[in-house]
């Protein structure tokens, strides 16, 4: 027997922050679990306190759009957004950004060409302690700017 699994896109709403992008939703891809719960499947660039693989709550409304109105259940992965500053060593490739994680195994995916953000999923049991340096240590050294978007208990008490 072969089982359908419906993907859909559940949409979050949020008040746009000053200096960044004028949006003020932004849709993640989800699997439908039940009539009103759904597992994201990708990172999030611009909405705030949710990881990949995290299970929210959705109510869709007269145009079958599912807006997400919380979290159910967290899945223990990190959101981290990183930015390669153009005057450092990168430049503003996330190409190399990636290959500086890259031992770190973090899935991310990038924002657009003009804006080479890198939205990081940091998965549960990963190497926080390492990846929180590296960030820390780039940062300083002007290498990138970045943020950290949710995040577990483990991954603030390393």
């Amino acid at each position: 027997m072969e089982s359908t699994v419906e993907k859909i896109k559940v949409w979050f709403r949020f008040v746009p922050r000053e200096g960044w992008f004028p949006q003020d939703t932004e849709g993640l891809w989800a699997t439908m679990l039940s009539a009103d719960t759904a597992r994201l499947q990708n990172v999030p660039f611009l909405q705030d306190g949710v990881a990949e693989g995290d299970v929210v709550r959705f109510r869709t409304d007269s145009e079958g759009l599912h807006w997400g109105v919380g979290r159910v259940s967290a899945s223990g992965n990190c959101t981290i957004r990183v930015v390669p500053l153009p005057s450092g060593p990168l430049g503003r490739s996330p190409q190399a950004l990636h290959q500086c994680l890259s031992r770190f195994g973090l899935g991310g995916e990038v924002f657009s060409q003009d804006f080479p953000m890198v939205a990081y999923n940091a998965p549960a049991g990963g190497d926080f302690h390492g990846i929180k340096a590296l960030l820390t240590r780039g940062q300083e050294d002007g290498w990138w700017h970045y943020e950290v978007a949710c995040a577990t208990d483990e991954w603030w008490n390393v």
